[in-house]
């Protein structure tokens, strides 16, 4: 999105009229913003960047196409980002402003407020939670959260139904805790393809506002000029970093960007210096801790921010935890490990999704799991394991029940080999596939106690992946 945008401060610099800020070109990088002054936003084009499948967006039930079938549903958009610094009541202003400082307003400004504490990726999923949002037809040039400072009419709660709507462009007041973020999406509806800006004005309002417009929201959150740390996934488009919001204003000296790309603590690579390398560009999947230094003629403005970038999740391995408390062929425990270090969940035998990477009751035999990114970076396709199973206990006392021991299901591997040993690490017994063990060493029997096992076989290249023994003993009883 060609968005350009001027952030003025009464604590900080004034910037000079027509330079340009930060652009926004999407939730990831938002720009970060206070209530201690007004903020000139601008606006030119359809938008290149689409933070929604259009079908995402209807079910915010927030944005709408409306007659423009052709139109991106985020046109113009652009994006802030906030952290309330008290408690209480706090609203805004959206009012549209007239290009080139004269003549009537051609923007029809909407907006949506995600929050609290959304992240960028439910919000483009359709799953943040949505604090206040509009798309009424605009009766003034003011839209926003509050009260309408024209017309005086209280905010109302959204009708999302376009034919039925409350005429009302103003949301009721948010009503926010201390350190809780929102995200701001300001959209123009009105198409605009003649190169002119579309300008606004956003200003914070309400009862917090109005007791200490430096304390409201938190300005601090300003000094994150580059953005809060970033999820995204392999594809995705490039990200941009620049320091044109950043607490410095104009008063940039010499730029120097560095990258940490194990975020370990230390600089790997320096990406670019000068005093006009105000912008960079992280292209996926360059994932690492980027910093840039800016130097003003008072000093030093620094800030970071961890761009990590995952793939389609892949399964690394399947772990045996506990098998099966008897001859009961079901009570088998297994984990499952992704490669990788993402947000996942699995589903086993296509059952549900589940957070805990743990599964009961998986049978012996070949078992099916897919595993999801929860970042929305992809899905596993559906990978084969295989479950052998053995008994906990065996009782060789002669009464023709659990009187010998082997691994069930071997008969599935490769070559397998069964070793038995005693808990000094004695080799006790050596099993094949149609060979089991007794309880006894050099024909005498041993006593009831815990023995372990190891189990090799041949290579399974056009098999399942072989669930691991993690807890390989059982118990002898007599």
């Amino acid at each position: 999105m060609r968005n350009h945008f001027l952030v003025f401060s009464t604590l900080l610099f004034l910037f000079c009229s027509g330079s340009r800020a930060q652009n926004s070109p999407d939730c990831r990088t938002a720009i970060p913003v206070c209530a201690d002054a007004p903020i000139m936003g601008y606006a030119d084009g359809s938008g290149d960047i689409d933070d929604f499948d259009p079908e995402v967006i209807r079910l915010y039930d927030c944005l709408e196409k409306g007659s423009v079938s052709s139109a991106n549903i985020e046109n113009n958009a652009s994006w802030f980002v906030f952290r309330a610094g008290t408690g209480g009541q706090v609203g805004f202003d959206i009012e549209a402003l007239p290009v080139s400082g004269s003549g009537t307003p051609t923007a029809e400004w909407d907006f949506i407020v995600f929050g609290p504490d959304p992240d960028c990726n439910a919000i483009s999923n359709g799953t943040a939670p949505v604090a206040a949002c509009n798309y009424e037809v605009n009766t003034t040039n003011f839209t926003g959260i509050g009260v309408n400072p024209v017309s005086g009419q209280e905010g109302g709660v959204f009708v999302d139904d376009v034919t039925e709507g409350n005429g009302n462009t103003y949301a009721p007041w948010l009503e926010v805790q201390p350190g809780e973020m929102y995200y701001i999406l300001i959209n123009n509806f009105n198409t605009n393809f003649d190169d002119e800006v579309e300008p606004f004005r956003l200003t914070f309002t309400g009862s917090s506002v109005d007791a200490d417009q430096n304390s409201a929201l938190d300005c601090t959150l300003r000094d994150e000029f580059l953005g809060l740390d970033i999820v995204a996934c392999e594809g995705d488009p490039d990200i941009p970093l620049t320091v044109l919001n950043s607490p410095a204003g104009p008063d940039i000296v010499n730029v120097a960007w560095t990258v940490d790309y194990d975020d370990d603590g230390t600089i790997d690579a320096p990406l670019g210096s000068g005093p006009s390398a105000t912008d960079i560009t992280v292209i996926s999947p360059n994932s690492g801790r980027y910093h840039v230094d800016i130097t003003t003629s008072f000093g030093h403005v620094t800030d970071d921010i961890l761009i990590t970038f995952y793939g389609t999740p892949a399964l690394d391995r399947v772990e045996l935890l506990n098998s099966n408390l008897s001859l009961d062929p079901n009570q088998n425990s297994i984990e499952i490990f992704a490669d990788g270090d993402s947000d996942y969940e699995y589903a086993v035998n296509g059952g549900e999704f589940q957070d805990d990477s743990v599964f009961d009751n998986v049978p012996p035999g070949v078992n099916t799991v897919i595993i999801n990114d929860k970042n929305g970076c992809g899905t596993s396709s559906a990978q084969d394991f295989l479950v052998v199973g053995y008994p906990k206990f065996f009782t060789p006392n002669a009464d023709g029940a659990n009187d010998t021991w082997n691994i069930k299901g071997i008969e599935t591997l490769t070559d397998p080999l069964v070793f038995v040993y005693d808990r000094y690490g004695r080799l006790l017994a050596q099993l094949g596939v149609n060979l089991d063990w007794d309880g006894t060493f050099m024909g005498v029997p041993l006593p009831s106690s815990d023995y372990w096992f190891r189990l090799e076989h041949g290579g399974q290249e056009d098999g399942p992946l072989v669930a691991k023994s993690t807890r390989t003993h059982f118990s002898l009883k007599r």
